[in-house]
Protein backbone atom coordinates (compact mmCIF):
# COMPACT_ATOMS: atom_id res chain seq x y z
CA UNK A 1 0.00 0.00 0.00
CA UNK A 2 1.26 3.00 -1.10
CA UNK A 3 1.60 5.82 1.70
CA UNK A 4 1.21 9.82 0.63
CA UNK A 5 4.13 12.05 2.07
CA UNK A 6 2.77 15.79 1.19
CA UNK A 7 5.81 18.01 -0.49
CA UNK A 8 7.04 21.21 1.28
CA UNK A 9 4.81 23.17 -1.29
CA UNK A 10 1.76 21.52 -0.39
CA UNK A 11 2.49 22.58 3.37
CA UNK A 12 3.41 25.68 2.36
CA UNK A 13 0.34 25.70 0.07
CA UNK A 14 -1.88 24.54 3.46
CA UNK A 15 -0.48 27.13 5.37
CA UNK A 16 -1.46 30.25 3.41
CA UNK A 17 -4.64 28.56 2.41
CA UNK A 18 -5.37 28.72 6.61
CA UNK A 19 -3.62 32.17 6.80
CA UNK A 20 -6.59 33.22 4.05
CA UNK A 21 -9.24 31.24 5.54
CA UNK A 22 -8.61 32.99 9.44
CA UNK A 23 -8.35 36.25 7.44
CA UNK A 24 -11.83 36.24 6.16
CA UNK A 25 -13.39 34.47 8.49
CA UNK A 26 -12.74 37.57 10.85
CA UNK A 27 -13.23 39.98 8.04
CA UNK A 28 -16.98 38.50 7.85
CA UNK A 29 -17.62 37.72 11.37
CA UNK A 30 -17.45 41.89 11.30
CA UNK A 31 -19.89 41.54 8.59
CA UNK A 32 -22.33 38.92 10.03
CA UNK A 33 -22.32 40.77 13.98
CA UNK A 34 -23.57 44.07 12.21
CA UNK A 35 -26.30 41.68 10.14
CA UNK A 36 -27.52 40.27 13.92
CA UNK A 37 -26.89 43.12 16.32
CA UNK A 38 -26.83 47.12 14.83
CA UNK A 39 -26.00 48.08 18.43
CA UNK A 40 -22.47 49.90 18.44
CA UNK A 41 -20.48 50.52 21.56
CA UNK A 42 -21.69 54.81 20.97
CA UNK A 43 -25.52 52.86 21.23
CA UNK A 44 -24.14 51.17 24.57
CA UNK A 45 -22.65 54.62 26.34
CA UNK A 46 -25.96 56.56 25.47
CA UNK A 47 -27.96 53.19 27.11
CA UNK A 48 -25.70 53.55 30.45
CA UNK A 49 -26.17 56.99 30.42
CA UNK A 50 -29.72 57.33 30.02
CA UNK A 51 -30.27 54.43 32.46
CA UNK A 52 -27.40 55.07 34.94
CA UNK A 53 -26.21 51.43 34.94
CA UNK A 54 -22.01 51.02 34.53
CA UNK A 55 -20.64 47.87 34.63
CA UNK A 56 -19.59 46.34 37.49
CA UNK A 57 -15.80 45.52 38.65
CA UNK A 58 -14.17 43.61 38.83
CA UNK A 59 -15.47 41.38 35.20
CA UNK A 60 -13.53 38.17 34.13
CA UNK A 61 -13.69 37.67 29.98
CA UNK A 62 -11.93 35.59 28.22
CA UNK A 63 -10.64 35.54 24.52
CA UNK A 64 -9.31 32.90 21.61
CA UNK A 65 -6.77 35.01 18.56
CA UNK A 66 -4.74 33.79 16.27
CA UNK A 67 -1.17 35.38 15.89
CA UNK A 68 0.72 35.54 12.68
CA UNK A 69 4.54 36.54 13.70
CA UNK A 70 5.50 38.99 10.54
CA UNK A 71 9.00 39.76 11.02
CA UNK A 72 12.00 38.98 13.61
CA UNK A 73 14.84 40.68 13.77
CA UNK A 74 18.17 39.35 15.47
CA UNK A 75 21.64 38.65 13.87
CA UNK A 76 19.75 37.98 10.98
CA UNK A 77 15.76 38.83 9.74
CA UNK A 78 13.59 36.58 9.53
CA UNK A 79 9.92 36.47 7.64
CA UNK A 80 6.81 34.32 8.25
CA UNK A 81 5.91 32.32 5.51
CA UNK A 82 8.92 32.29 3.63
CA UNK A 83 10.32 28.79 3.63
CA UNK A 84 8.70 28.11 7.25
CA UNK A 85 5.20 29.59 8.95
CA UNK A 86 4.61 30.42 12.30
CA UNK A 87 1.10 30.55 13.71
CA UNK A 88 -0.02 30.95 17.05
CA UNK A 89 -2.70 30.59 19.17
CA UNK A 90 -3.61 33.04 22.01
CA UNK A 91 -6.12 32.47 24.60
CA UNK A 92 -6.30 33.95 27.74
CA UNK A 93 -8.35 35.54 30.42
CA UNK A 94 -8.35 38.98 31.37
CA UNK A 95 -9.23 40.13 34.92
CA UNK A 96 -10.80 44.01 34.26
CA UNK A 97 -10.41 46.10 37.74
CA UNK A 98 -12.11 48.84 36.04
CA UNK A 99 -12.65 50.98 33.18
CA UNK A 100 -9.02 52.35 32.79
CA UNK A 101 -7.23 48.93 34.04
CA UNK A 102 -6.94 45.20 33.96
CA UNK A 103 -4.87 42.22 33.99
CA UNK A 104 -4.34 39.66 31.18
CA UNK A 105 -3.24 35.99 31.66
CA UNK A 106 -2.07 34.39 28.56
CA UNK A 107 -1.00 31.36 27.24
CA UNK A 108 0.11 30.56 23.44
CA UNK A 109 0.67 27.53 21.60
CA UNK A 110 2.70 27.83 17.76
CA UNK A 111 2.47 25.85 15.43
CA UNK A 112 5.41 25.57 12.97
CA UNK A 113 5.42 24.21 9.50
CA UNK A 114 8.43 23.97 7.25
CA UNK A 115 10.38 21.35 5.18
CA UNK A 116 7.68 19.14 4.80
CA UNK A 117 6.92 18.64 8.81
CA UNK A 118 4.74 20.87 10.87
CA UNK A 119 5.04 20.50 15.19
CA UNK A 120 4.38 22.65 18.42
CA UNK A 121 7.93 24.89 18.64
CA UNK A 122 6.78 26.81 21.68
CA UNK A 123 4.41 27.58 24.06
CA UNK A 124 4.73 30.82 25.72
CA UNK A 125 3.00 32.18 28.94
CA UNK A 126 2.85 36.17 28.98
CA UNK A 127 0.64 37.76 32.08
CA UNK A 128 0.38 41.19 31.83
CA UNK A 129 -0.94 45.12 32.78
CA UNK A 130 -3.77 46.01 30.31
CA UNK A 131 -4.22 50.37 29.98
CA UNK A 132 -7.88 50.85 28.74
CA UNK A 133 -8.84 53.68 26.81
CA UNK A 134 -11.70 55.22 25.14
CA UNK A 135 -13.01 53.97 21.55
CA UNK A 136 -11.68 50.34 22.63
CA UNK A 137 -8.14 50.89 22.63
CA UNK A 138 -5.53 48.77 24.88
CA UNK A 139 -2.17 48.78 25.59
CA UNK A 140 -1.16 45.74 27.32
CA UNK A 141 2.63 45.41 28.88
CA UNK A 142 3.38 41.58 28.73
CA UNK A 143 6.14 39.43 30.33
CA UNK A 144 6.84 36.99 27.81
CA UNK A 145 8.84 33.00 29.47
CA UNK A 146 8.75 30.76 26.53
CA UNK A 147 9.26 26.78 26.54
CA UNK A 148 11.93 27.62 24.40
CA UNK A 149 13.71 28.93 27.19
CA UNK A 150 13.80 32.66 26.12
CA UNK A 151 12.09 34.96 27.84
CA UNK A 152 11.58 38.97 28.14
CA UNK A 153 8.86 41.30 27.02
CA UNK A 154 5.88 42.10 24.79
CA UNK A 155 4.11 45.41 24.29
CA UNK A 156 0.84 45.12 22.28
CA UNK A 157 -1.67 47.60 20.80
CA UNK A 158 -5.17 46.06 20.91
CA UNK A 159 -7.97 47.81 19.55
CA UNK A 160 -11.52 46.57 19.69
CA UNK A 161 -13.39 47.53 16.04
CA UNK A 162 -16.79 45.93 16.59
CA UNK A 163 -18.67 45.40 19.67
CA UNK A 164 -21.84 43.17 19.58
CA UNK A 165 -23.77 41.72 22.59
CA UNK A 166 -21.81 38.46 23.36
CA UNK A 167 -18.54 38.91 21.66
CA UNK A 168 -16.37 42.08 20.56
CA UNK A 169 -13.61 41.42 17.87
CA UNK A 170 -10.10 43.00 18.30
CA UNK A 171 -7.31 43.68 15.92
CA UNK A 172 -3.33 43.91 17.70
CA UNK A 173 -0.26 44.42 16.86
CA UNK A 174 2.72 43.39 18.87
CA UNK A 175 6.68 43.74 19.34
CA UNK A 176 8.05 40.98 21.07
CA UNK A 177 11.41 41.10 22.69
CA UNK A 178 13.08 38.72 23.57
CA UNK A 179 16.51 37.24 25.35
CA UNK A 180 18.15 34.29 26.64
CA UNK A 181 18.75 30.71 26.22
CA UNK A 182 22.25 31.56 24.60
CA UNK A 183 20.95 32.81 21.40
CA UNK A 184 21.28 36.88 20.37
CA UNK A 185 18.24 39.80 21.29
CA UNK A 186 15.57 39.85 19.13
CA UNK A 187 12.39 42.16 18.02
CA UNK A 188 9.64 41.19 16.23
CA UNK A 189 6.44 42.21 14.65
CA UNK A 190 3.34 40.02 15.29
CA UNK A 191 -0.51 40.33 14.18
CA UNK A 192 -3.52 39.21 15.96
CA UNK A 193 -6.53 38.78 15.37
CA UNK A 194 -9.46 37.57 18.09
CA UNK A 195 -12.47 37.74 19.76
CA UNK A 196 -13.73 38.50 23.48
CA UNK A 197 -16.38 36.93 24.94
CA UNK A 198 -18.25 39.62 26.81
Amino acid sequence: MATFIPSKKTYAFNFKFLFLFFLLAACSCKLLAQAQLPDSAINQAKITAQTGVKPSYPKVVGYLSFIFPLVTVSTSTTHNFNGTTSVGFPVGINVLYSDKFGFSYEITPTIKAGGGTSKTSNILFDPGTMFRFQHGFTIITRLAFETQGRYGFTPVFNQVYLRSKDVNYFVALSTPVRFGNSLAASVGLNLQIGFIFN
